[in-house]
């Protein structure tokens, strides 16, 4: 399976500060926003990642990033040169995918539970067609919704409806086969001019092929100021509580075996003067 981050769009809901830097780019606590999506693919296994970006932005996730050998990883990049909803990812990244499955998530959700990559690894193991996860939100009119049955099959899904069926939310992680592209090619644009991505899951949903799984554990989606502040206080205080720090890709590319100790070593030791660079210390 290969892995996209969706890392586009003009955080217009985050102005002015998004007028002079990337959403994806900001501080989250002690890291950049973009580390904990690529940290969260790594710990699915995944290891082939293309990064879209906006034309103006993608030298910068270039200078952060690199190409990914440092942490084990091949990244690669695309543009996608206006937003055009979620599902054009799939459409950009056509090429990228081939006949591989994908998984797409996007660059300003961050996913924490214990056992996530457990989670994730065993999702990537059992499912066909497509897969969304679900999360259960004070707020459902903000999101694309899920109607379960009594038995928590999917029934529908909706996108930021008025009366929301159900309180479980999309959240912005999805896998796919290798289908979908021609399945967001063939999505009609919805009223404000974007491929949704509700539409491709409910495509997948009239096959008989859509699977949800319910994530029981913390999704923050850091798209607005509020919920910008929120994850910072909720990386603050879990890993100064814990001790352990979230979304590292160093320290995920050596608990899934990507790199060696002697390379988190080396990852380490530039970051030493930073409170960052202590949570590398497996020693």
């Amino acid at each position: 399976m290969k892995g996209i981050i969706l890392a586009g769009g003009t955080g217009s809901r985050l102005f002015p500060i998004t007028q002079a830097v990337c959403k994806q780019l900001m501080p989250i606590y002690d890291k950049p926003m973009i580390y904990y999506p690529l940290s969260t693919l790594m710990q699915a296994g995944i290891q082939e990642i293309l990064i879209i970006t906006t034309p103006e932005d993608q030298p910068k996730f270039k200078s952060l990033l690199l190409d990914g050998s440092q942490w084990g990883v091949q990244l690669e990049y695309a543009v996608q040169e206006k937003p055009c909803g979620l599902a054009d990812a799939f459409i950009v990244g056509e090429d990228f995918i081939g006949s591989d499955s994908v998984a797409m998530i996007l660059g300003d959700n961050i996913f924490y539970g214990a056992d996530l990559a457990e989670q994730l690894q065993t999702a990537v193991a059992d499912f066909t067609g497509g897969m969304g996860f679900a999360v259960e939100v004070e707020n459902p009119e903000r999101y694309g919704i899920y109607e379960f049955d009594e038995e928590m099959q999917v029934l529908s899904i909706e996108e930021k409806p008025a009366k929301p069926k159900s309180h479980y939310a999309n959240s912005g992680l999805y896998f796919f086969d290798n289908r979908v592209p021609r399945i967001a090619k063939a999505v009609t644009p919805s009223q404000r001019g974007e491929i949704e991505i509700t539409s491709v899951l409910d495509a997948y949903l009239q096959m008989g092929e859509l699977k949800v799984s319910l994530f029981g554990d913390v999704w923050l989606d850091t798209g607005t100021i509020d919920s910008l502040v929120d994850a910072n206080d909720f990386v603050r205080v879990m890993q100064n509580r814990t001790g352990k720090i979230i979304a590292s890709p160093e320290l995920t590319a050596y608990q899934q075996g990507f790199i060696d100790r002697e390379q988190l070593e080396k990852l380490a030791r530039p970051l030493e003067k930073s409170g960052y660079g202590k949570y590398l210390d497996v020693r």
